[in-house]
């Protein structure tokens, strides 16, 4: 099996898409993430001694996760297993559960578990590695884009240590690119590109720190582009573009990145900037976001936030809603904006939802006090015997609609709940 996994791999670096071919075999080629593999850092350190113990690489696509795979992989003289959580189950992970255990005891051995995408393992698959992990039968590498603490159970989480990589910043990207232009064996060196100061920028927009989006345009447009004089192939930002179709926003809607650009928007608004507000729409709604979902949001915040300081804010985010549903995307994201734009600007005041927040604590940590006997319905001889209603004034016979009586139990007369 091991001879099998060195034969794919090989085959990999030779005929597999352009981001395969030159991922790095060594920390000297390993572009990036200096804050967490730098020379002399603990997990660097760890890999190189062949001492490393169970973690998780936490981060954005094309940030480098797989490929420090690939260098442990190569470095370490424990027995190196891959598994990819969309295609991989329990049965899978039982048997090499076993083989690693019987290499320990038998050859004293260690076995290195990689897991792509571990988020996509449920709760019985997560427990299925909890005790082997726990024994030390396995050294368990996990990786993924979603937040850990959302995606892995607690007991797992807690017997490994997370590692989070950064984006790939620019510089990062560049030298990655310029390295496969120029690398014969594994690169596009073969081609004899000429890429354009335009195309090279074009390519860093398109990765937006995941460098696999740029290497798949580039190799396309080199691919496509046909040969000039000396057979030089000129790569233009247009050529790369048509190549990349579309910028592809990074975004689950289940995720860390869904909450994180619903909470951006929302506080947004709280603050009173219409202009970040109206961006954050723009990346949610560019993004996928169910329109529904942030409609929801708009009519909750127009009573949370706003309030009584202008009510017609409710009016406004209930109609956007009905709005959704009604005309549906995209034209739907006329109504978001304007409903948008109005709340940034309304006037803000949560007096009413802390008025509710204080009277629910006292609901909460005091007695049920009864209700008072002149507020009370009476409708039986019994009630009215009884006193029910007795004393009550109704408030329209008096001047202006208004007259003075107690309305709250006697215990909490004279508290104030609400502050307009």
């Amino acid at each position: 099996m091991e001879l099998f996994e060195q034969k794919f791999q090989r085959d990999i670096k030779k005929t597999g898409p352009l981001a395969n071919r030159i991922r790095p075999n060594s920390f000297e080629e390993l572009v990036g993430q200096e804050e967490i593999l730098g020379e002399g850092k603990p997990l660097r350190q760890a890999i190189e001694q062949d001492k490393i113990s169970s973690f998780i690489l936490w981060g954005p696509p094309g940030s480098g996760k797989t490929s420090l795979a690939n260098i442990i992989a190569n470095l370490t003289k424990a027995n190196f297993e891959r598994f990819n959580a969309t295609t991989s189950g329990v049965p899978e992970l039982r048997k090499v559960i076993q083989e690693a255990d019987e290499r320990r005891r038998l050859y004293n051995r260690k076995t290195i578990i990689f897991i792509d995408e571990i988020h996509h393992f449920n709760k019985l698959q997560q427990d299925a590695l909890l005790s082997s992990v726990e024994n030390g039968v396995i050294t368990l590498i996990g990786a993924t884009t979603e937040n850990p603490s959302f995606e892995l159970n607690s007991p797992l989480l807690s017997r490994l240590q997370v590692y989070q990589l950064k984006p790939l910043n620019d510089d990062a990207i560049k030298t990655i690119i310029n390295r496969a232009l120029n690398d014969k064996e594994r690169g596009l060196g073969e081609y004899r590109v000429q890429l354009s100061k335009d195309a090279m920028e074009q390519l860093i927009f398109i990765a937006d720190g995941d460098v696999r989006l740029a290497l798949n345009a580039l190799e396309l447009a080199v691919q496509t582009c046909k040969p000039e004089e000396n057979n030089i192939r000129f790569i233009t930002a247009e050529k790369i573009q048509a190549a990349a179709q579309k910028k592809i926003l990074k975004y689950d809607k289940t995720g860390e990145e869904h909450y994180n650009l619903i909470s951006a928007y929302i506080k947004s608004i709280r603050g009173s900037n219409p202009h970040a507000s109206i961006y954050w729409l723009a990346r949610m709604l560019e993004s996928g976001e169910d329109p529904r979902f942030i409609a929801r949001r708009l009519v909750i915040l127009a009573s949370e936030d706003i309030g009584n300081a202008d009510p017609q804010a409710l009016l406004v985010a209930a109609a956007t809603a009905q709005a959704v549903e009604f005309v549906g995307m995209p034209e739907a994201q006329i109504n978001l904006a304007q409903a948008t734009t109005y709340l940034s600007c309304a006037t803000k005041s949560n007096a009413s939802y802390i008025a509710l927040l204080a009277a629910l604590e006292d609901v909460r940590n005091l007695p049920a006090y009864p209700v008072p006997l002149h507020l009370r319905n009476a409708p039986t001889q019994l009630m009215k015997e009884l006193g029910y209603g007795a004393g009550y004034k109704y408030a329209h016979d008096y001047e202006g609609h208004v007259v003075e009586q107690e309305y709250l139990p006697e215990e909490l007369k004279d508290k104030i709940y609400y502050k307009p």
